[in-house]
């Protein structure tokens, strides 16, 4: 029996890349493509590519802050993964102007595409939603709030394209159609069981700090504790802030509670007046917690152990955030990951956050337990 997903990578600097991976993908018939792009690579080219490769099939694509591949971590890769016509119904569009975003209508949208891909596949019994979304647009809370509202029980799950390291200019396509400020939302139902998760390592402490200025709209704190930015934040840590950068923020994340659980808001940078700007969204009066650590190596092998319970998944679609890899870089940790990411046949992309129904979050390993398919009576 063919897998239900399959996967194929390939160095962006090979000549006949795509061709490289339709090969791989194989002959059989594929409902769906999504390609996890190097930002290294000429993405339009990729885009254009693909959309001869793998003609008369939906191909979607987005760049990346890194990628999961066959090796676990890795970069300068163009990952693709294609889900079989056999044991999959797709559906996918892009949202644009997502600051210009018309809830009721794309609410409407959403529960429309719905109804239809259930009606013209009713042997499918399971259904989750994927959406990739521009990781510079500062839009992530609010679309995943207004998606969410349109597919009720259905579980969502995401990841922001990004940039490596950069912040310069994410990108995503859909049909051959290459966009910014954009969304590709994924509707997906199949016959074989699935599960949805996210996961973190960390542990709140009982350091808080309180948000006193700040620039929701674009995500900047100008004052914590009445006192600048950056200056208070590394006070806390014990550090100078001439030396705060993204190694700094992964390893001392801080963190929003609500009620029993907590999500991080992850920093990623200090600008050029000394205020911290964020991953996602922030407002003043919200209190933040530094977090704690556990081991990420031994607690990603015990989550992606309980998914396994019952048999192991057939793949994993996975965004794992860019602080979990500074992170794992950082604490020399990049190896073990990376190999517990490969023997559980994890895929998928480096991101500038993760979505999990209507949340917006940072800093997690989010993503669909895909397991073999059910064989029908």
């Amino acid at each position: 029996m063919h897998a239900a997903l399959r996967s194929a990578q390939v160095d962006w600097r090979d000549p006949d890349a795509v061709d490289s991976l339709r090969d791989q993908l194989g002959v059989e018939a594929l409902a769906f493509v999504c390609l996890f792009v190097t930002p290294e690579a000429d993405f339009p080219a990729v885009v254009a590519a693909a959309q001869e490769a793998f003609a008369g099939t939906q191909v979607c694509a987005c760049t990346t802050a890194g990628e999961l591949g066959s090796k676990g971590y890795e970069d300068g890769q163009i990952v693709a993964i294609g889900l079989s016509a056999e044991h999959f119904a797709t559906a996918s569009y892009v949202i644009e102007n997502l600051q210009l975003l018309d809830a009721q209508a794309q609410i409407d949208r959403l529960i429309q595409t719905r109804m239809a891909l259930a009606r013209a596949n009713p042997r499918m019994a399971q259904e989750f939603a994927f959406i990739m979304i521009d990781g510079l647009s500062l839009a992530e809370e609010n679309l995943t709030s207004v998606l969410s509202t349109g597919l009720g029980p259905v579980p969502m799950f995401g990841g922001s394209a990004g940039d490596g390291t950069r912040f310069d200019a994410a990108w995503l396509a859909c049909d051959g159609v290459v966009s910014r400020n954009s969304a590709v939302i994924t509707l997906v139902r199949t016959t074989c069981p699935i599960r949805v998760f996210s996961l973190d390592h960390l542990v709140p402490t009982e350091k808080r700090m309180v948000v006193t200025v700040a620039d929701p709209a674009r995500r900047i704190v100008h004052e914590i504790n009445a006192e600048p930015a950056a200056q208070e934040y590394a006070r806390l840590l014990g550090k100078d802030p001439q030396q705060l950068d993204p190694f700094t923020f992964a390893a001392h994340p801080v963190v929003v509670r609500l009620g029993d659980t907590h999500h991080v808001r992850a920093i990623q940078r200090v600008d050029e007046e000394g205020n911290l700007v964020f991953f996602s969204a922030i407002n003043e009066g919200m209190v933040l917690t530094l977090a704690d650590h556990q081991d990420m190596a031994d607690h990603l092998q015990r989550r992606l152990a309980e998914l396994a319970t019952d048999g192991p998944p057939d793949h994993i679609l996975g965004c794992d955030c860019v602080l979990r890899r500074i992170e794992a870089g950082q604490a020399q940790k990049s190896r073990e990951i990376s190999q517990i990411l490969a023997e559980n046949r994890v895929v998928g992309f480096g991101t500038y956050g993760e979505q999990i129904g209507a949340l917006h979050v940072n800093q997690t390993f989010t993503g669909v337990a895909i397991y073999p398919p059910i064989p029908e009576a």
